[in-house]
């Protein structure tokens, strides 16, 4: 791990109180995923460098030595965290960032629910290309750290292949699709589930017949999938657009298999 990695989960523990666990591959990236199963987000700052603001934020420093992570404070702003005085050793703020809930309504502290309940599979559908129909099937192999077998994401052709964590595995609840008159097709979800709250699986291992996932964040919905199937669509999935996760150890998934929190 660099050190600016290092630097900025000291940071993120400084503000949060928390320590996030250790970042893999793109840091920023992580820790922006991992930032996202608490209903937070950062948020970035145009001219860090000239920012004021009279409570924490985050800036990387370039210094002689390579980049620095700080915490700032205060209006004009200075650091209240430096772990290796970067900016007393005369380096330069190059960018920054607001910590910030992504919704204001629900809190940091299990902001999706705690209490899952039980459920099946309803549906499983794959789509082999980007924006592909979606096809029912009875059955699908699940493979750890790629996605299921024939679906585009497996291939890491989705429209959302990326680095990073989420983008193995989508769930999403027949009961929305249901009372929004959505077909589970135009949903664009791998699984759909009957009788549980996907939101509480989010930073949660759980099953899916005997295929151990991880719920990573929401998988919120946003103009990609209203083009795609209807207008309107955002404001009565948002919170309820279903689960975005990981596959942590295969198998096959068939329809009616349990849904459940991992024991």
């Amino acid at each position: 791990m660099s050190q600016y990695g290092v630097e900025l989960g000291d940071c993120l523990r400084e503000i949060l109180g928390t320590p996030p666990p250790p970042p893999e591959g793109d840091v920023l990236l992580f820790f922006k995923q991992w930032l996202a199963e608490r209903n937070l987000g950062l948020v970035p700052i145009d001219g860090a460098a000239t920012f004021a603001w009279p409570g924490r934020w985050l800036a990387r420093v370039r210094a002689a030595d390579g980049d620095h992570a700080v915490v700032m404070f205060g209006s004009p702003s200075g650091p209240i965290f430096d772990p290796a005085r970067a900016l007393a050793a005369g380096g330069a703020i190059e960018a920054g960032w607001l910590l910030a809930p992504l919704d204001l309504e629900l809190p940091t502290d299990k902001p999706y629910g705690s209490d899952a309940g039980i459920g099946s599979v309803a549906g499983l559908l794959l789509a082999a290309e980007a924006e592909a129909p979606l096809l029912a099937v009875d059955e699908a192999l699940a493979i750890a750290g790629c996605g299921l077998e024939g679906d585009r994401y497996a291939a890491g052709r989705g429209t959302f292949s990326g680095p990073g964590r989420g983008y193995e595995l989508t769930l999403v609840e027949a009961e929305v699709l249901e009372e929004i008159d959505l077909p589970w097709e135009q949903a664009r979800r791998n699984i759909v589930t009957r009788d549980i709250a996907l939101n509480a699986l989010v930073g949660h291992r759980f099953l899916v017949g005997s295929v151990e996932c991880v719920g990573r964040r929401l998988a919120e919905p946003c103009s990609h999938l209203e083009r795609l199937a209807r207008p309107e669509l955002l404001r009565p999935l948002v919170h309820r657009g279903g689960l975005r996760a990981d596959i942590l150890a295969g198998g096959l998934i068939k329809l009616g298999d349990t849904v459940e929190i991992g024991h």
